[in-house]
């Protein structure tokens, strides 16, 4: 696959996705058990998002399966003329995620206690000492970065949304999430970077 590939998609083939998904949705809204093709093409993608924003697998897995229960009770509210189905469901997993930080009464973002229940898949203690290190420092240094940054990175990187799919969601505009999610990485890099500075 060539970069021209990525970066121009072919349009038929995205026209084909576009027809087989209104499809489904329609079988949906007839007959709830035609929800579960929507379900398996967007939960890993879902999963992610949430798994990005919370680092804790179980709670991850809740807050998906949260998603997809408001998006088959409330399918019939969807509209494509308001924009693709994606920018729908993620619009209803970052209220899920909101809700779940109303609930919880704190603005925790991949708290050391949950990342310290995940076993690393490592061969060797001093393996396992480095991710540790490795993650705490990401910890670290994601925590430093505001709650806008931190969202547009998970849509971007955990949700696979392209900039335009993002900014029909957040409201803002293509250009405008592009520089935040730069400078967002830019500033992470740096942080990654001054934390490895001082360990040394």
């Amino acid at each position: 696959m060539t970069l021209e590939t990525l970066l121009n998609p072919n349009p038929e083939h995205q026209d084909r996705e576009r027809m087989q998904e209104s499809a489904w949705i329609a079988q949906a809204r007839l007959d709830r058990q035609f929800f579960a093709s929507l379900y398996d093409r967007y939960f890993p993608r879902v999963y992610n998002y949430m798994r990005l924003r919370c680092a804790d697998s179980p709670l991850a897995d809740d807050l998906a399966a949260q998603v997809f229960e408001r998006a088959l009770a409330n399918l019939g509210s969807y509209n494509p003329d308001h924009g693709p189905f994606a920018a729908w469901l993620f619009g209803i997993a970052r209220h899920a995620w909101t809700d779940h930080l109303r609930r919880q009464r704190r603005q925790a973002w991949l708290s050391l206690a949950a990342l310290r229940r995940v076993t690393p898949l490592v061969e060797t203690p001093e393996e396992a000492m480095i991710q540790a290190e490795t993650q705490q420092a990401l910890i670290r240094a994601l925590q430093m970065l505001s709650e806008r940054e931190r969202d547009l990175l998970a849509l971007k990187f955990a949700a696979g949304m392209t900039n335009r799919q993002i900014a029909g969601l957040v409201g803002m505009s293509e250009s405008n999430v592009g520089v935040v999610v730069f400078r967002a990485l830019g500033r992470l890099r740096d942080l990654l970077q001054g934390d490895a500075g001082k360990e040394q």
